[in-house]
């Protein structure tokens, strides 16, 4: 009888429902976050070793949902990074990847060239120092080009000189995400990618989320805007904040867009993090216009009247914030009128093509990026990973990252092969 009693109870033990042993929901590895470089993750990680039960986990309903989806859909070459940076490595080979991978799977993408236009002398003379600068990351093809001769490739743009960087293109970015997310898949059908499940509390081993428990031996944070909160609950002690802009764009209208034929940029300003309001043709045939950056009051605001009173608080209280506002406030005031005015976005689209009117721009999406802070104030340009015994996480994946994204995943592969003591 107490054999009996024992056995029942142990079989009740194995069928419960919070058991690893019988539960379904067994990985080798977890990716928490559905954006592309969680994918291109997952998907360099499921070629390294096939027999790898990966799960991806995205709190959305659909990958690609906030970062990756909202951007505009540019493939950087790497123009703008630091020589040498890990960013700039990355750039350069993450596009050589990016447009491999989407001639093989037939990904809507265009290797059609940019031009980096200057309407004064000034700018002029700077476009000397970015062509160098490309040139030692390795970008093939640029040249300075005359009015004369850029206004063949924009007719409609108006500036003293341009410079034309060949190996830029644009790419529909949630398209190559789905497509890893099918080829995981497709290599080993126990993988998963499980959408609408948000991650409520982990530790080794065990993920609690909102669709049940899921056992893990190892796993990687690709969370975009809330990396650093979640890097914190794993007990890193981080230097950094991230804090949210939200960029608007505008569409130009169905009359105006036959005035862009690919990308228009301007010259950055060295002084500012952002590289100003641009012209991109997408995939689809429109055209794109910003974005402009502004400090957003929730981390995934798209809209201007979003607010979170923990996402502002967390952000304000953080001397980083305080610090960059001071440094910059004549910036981001411009930008904040800007943010209010159509006529005032128009007036610096039409710095680049000056024909443009207030009837052929129309209000278009918006998005967030996630920007890395230090508490001095500045910037954090480049890509941070962190890592334990246990768990890796992406702290920081800033533009180029879409474009980056699989060179960025061979680097988070090598480390996981080192730290997780992966094997084939």
């Amino acid at each position: 009888m107490e054999v009996f009693i024992l056995a029942s109870i142990f079989l009740e033990y194995l069928l419960s429902k919070d058991n690893f042993l019988m539960n379904k929901n067994i990985f080798d590895v977890a990716i928490i976050g559905g954006g592309i470089v969680g994918l291109a993750t997952a998907y360099k990680l499921q070629i390294f070793s096939p027999k790898l039960k990966i799960v991806v986990i995205e709190k959305e309903k659909d990958l690609a949902f906030h970062q990756t989806g909202r951007n505009s859909g540019v493939i950087h070459s790497g123009l703008y990074y630091k020589p040498g940076s890990f960013k700039a490595k990355n750039c350069v080979e993450g596009r050589k990847q990016l447009v491999d991978f989407a001639i093989q799977n037939s990904i809507e993408h265009d290797v059609c060239g940019k031009i980096v236009l200057a309407v004064n002398e000034k700018e002029s003379a700077y476009l000397l120092k970015l062509k160098k600068n490309g040139e030692e990351n390795g970008l093939k093809g640029l040249v300075i080009m005359n009015p004369n001769e850029f206004t063949k490739i924009e007719p409609y743009a108006v500036g003293v000189s341009a410079l034309w960087v060949p190996e830029s293109g644009i790419i529909n970015y949630k398209q190559t995400t789905k497509k890893f997310a099918d080829k995981i898949v497709e290599i080993n059908p126990l993988s998963k990618i499980v959408c609408s499940c948000k991650v409520t509390d982990f530790n080794k081993n065990y993920l609690e989320t909102s669709k049940g428990n899921f056992y893990v031996k190892n796993n990687i944070f690709c969370a975009g805007l809330f990396s650093d909160r979640l890097a914190k609950k794993d007990n890193f002690k981080l230097n950094i904040k991230i804090v949210g802009f939200r960029g608007d764009y505008y569409q130009l209208s169905q009359n105006a867009k036959s005035k862009v034929n690919n990308l228009i940029y301007p010259v950055p300003n060295p002084e500012f993090p952002f590289l100003g309001v641009h012209f991109t043709r997408m995939t689809d045939g429109s055209v794109e216009c910003g974005p402009n950056a502004v400090f957003t009051f929730k981390r995934e605001g798209y809209s201007k009247k979003s607010f979170s009173f923990k996402d502002t608080i967390d952000s304000l209280l953080f001397l980083g914030t305080l610090k960059l506002f001071i440094n910059h406030w004549k910036f981001g005031l411009n930008e904040y009128k800007r943010a209010f005015s159509k006529r005032l976005f128009l007036r610096d689209l039409q710095r680049l093509i000056p024909t443009l009117s207030m009837n052929d721009i129309i209000v278009g999406k918006s998005g967030v990026r996630a920007m890395a802070l230090a508490s001095n104030g500045e910037v954090i340009d480049d890509f941070k990973i962190v890592m334990n015994k246990q768990n890796i996480h992406v702290i920081n994946a800033p533009s180029p990252a879409a474009t980056a994204c699989l060179s960025i995943a061979d680097n988070i592969v090598l480390t996981a092969i080192k730290e997780f003591k992966l094997k084939l």
